[in-house]
């Protein structure tokens, strides 16, 4: 089955950066620090060169995996979606059914998620759980700190804010 990345224009375009940044600026400037690592001579004992080969070796890792990322994305307009149910994209409201504390969470794409903001990703635990609800459901779900049960509140699109100003 092809994996599909789910994930708006902002989070396409957020990778799209960071490989050109890694390719054009960190890659360049790495080579250029094994070249002159080379030239101290004895590659046995030559801290920067290992570290720079190290660094060139994460940058090419990281370079794949974006590569398999972009290759997977699918670039979804949330305001063109219905937020009756749970969707890409959506704002849920909901109330923490043990301790009536209120949560707010915004499904994003993996690339976008920011649990600190309220920006959970699609493929996470919660995220997969509350996929199709709607307002009134009472929901349990299982997440790797345990049970808790939900009732969602309001289901809504509203733009989302990705990054502090």
């Amino acid at each position: 089955m092809e994996r599909i990345e789910p994930m708006t224009l902002f989070g396409y375009n957020k990778l799209q950066a960071e490989v050109k940044d890694l390719k054009q600026v960190r890659r360049p400037q790495v080579v250029k620090d094994i070249e002159s690592a080379l030239e101290h001579g004895d590659l046995k004992e030559n801290a920067e060169y290992h570290a720079a080969k190290e660094m060139q070796k994460n940058i090419d890792n990281r370079l794949a995996e974006l590569a398999g990322v972009i290759g997977c994305a699918k670039i979804v307009d949330p305001s063109d979606l219905e937020h009756a149910k749970i969707s890409f994209g959506s704002t849920v409201v909901m109330t923490d059914m043990n301790t009536d504390e209120e949560l707010t969470y915004t499904i994003v794409g993996g690339c976008e998620s920011n649990p600190d903001m309220g920006l959970i990703s699609f493929g996470s635990p919660l995220a997969k759980q509350l996929l199709g609800k709607e307002e009134g459901d009472e929901v349990k779900v299982r997440l790797p700190g345990g049970e808790k049960e939900f009732e969602i509140e309001e289901v809504k699109y509203q733009e989302i804010v990705f990054e502090c100003h």
